[in-house]
């Protein structure tokens, strides 16, 4: 399932007014906040409620359920970074994978605990949890393999070139939050060029996937 149809999925079918969008969104935008540095057991609905400043009723009225909140806020905010991954497809490869890069090290770095809840796979195994987090890895790797190669529909080998390279900077990212001893440019531009290795090897591997200039050796 696609990040955007996860998103669709958690919204309120039969309370569709833009009223109700506009004070549901309110409460996502609340819970972003509140779970950006917490995890999930470390809040319950009376806090939720109390810090939002609104009936616990509410809440329940829009997500059913804190696990049901939980998702609908995880969703919002990958669905943000999913779509500025995406952007800016006329920037240069080298630039958009940057770019890419900033903006995935600033959401883990700014959403520490949601971060975490989406690598390790969310509250206990949460299939619904370990969805969201399949589908920012897919959309990852076809941000990368349109920037490399212009086209999405790679072939199995290179595509299991960067879906590894994807999963290491998963690795890295949890190591990095935890322990943030490098700067996020630095971190940033280990990245990028641990990129270059990845591609480089699927070119080596198959040929047919050169390696873009600017991730080449030579140049």
């Amino acid at each position: 399932m696609k990040i955007s149809e996860q998103r669709d999925a958690t919204r309120p079918r039969a309370r569709g007014t833009e009223r109700s969008l506009a004070r549901r969104a309110e409460l996502i935008a609340i819970g972003r906040k509140l779970f950006a540095d917490r995890s999930y057991d470390a809040l319950s609905m009376d806090d939720i409620a109390r810090q939002a400043r609104v009936a616990k009723g509410l809440i329940y009225y829009y997500f059913q359920s804190k696990r049901g909140y939980y998702l609908a806020i995880i969703n919002d905010s990958v669905a943000d970074l999913v779509t500025f991954a995406a952007s800016e497809v006329e920037l240069e490869q080298l630039d958009r994978v940057h770019r890419t890069m900033e903006g995935y090290l600033r959401y883990a770095e700014h959403n520490q605990a949601a971060f975490r809840a989406i690598v390790s796979g969310g509250v206990g195994f949460d299939a619904e949890v370990h969805a969201i987090r399949d589908g920012v890895r897919e959309a990852i790797v076809a941000t990368v393999a349109e920037g490399a190669y212009g086209r999405t529909d790679i072939a199995p080998l290179a595509r299991m070139g960067l879906f590894a390279w994807v999963c290491g900077v998963e690795g890295a990212t949890l190591d990095w939050i935890d322990r943030p001893q490098l700067s996020r440019e630095q971190m940033r531009e280990l990245l990028v060029k641990q990129l270059g290795g990845a591609l480089r090897a699927i070119e080596e591997l198959d040929p047919a996937y050169p390696t873009p200039a600017p991730a080449r050796r030579d140049t």
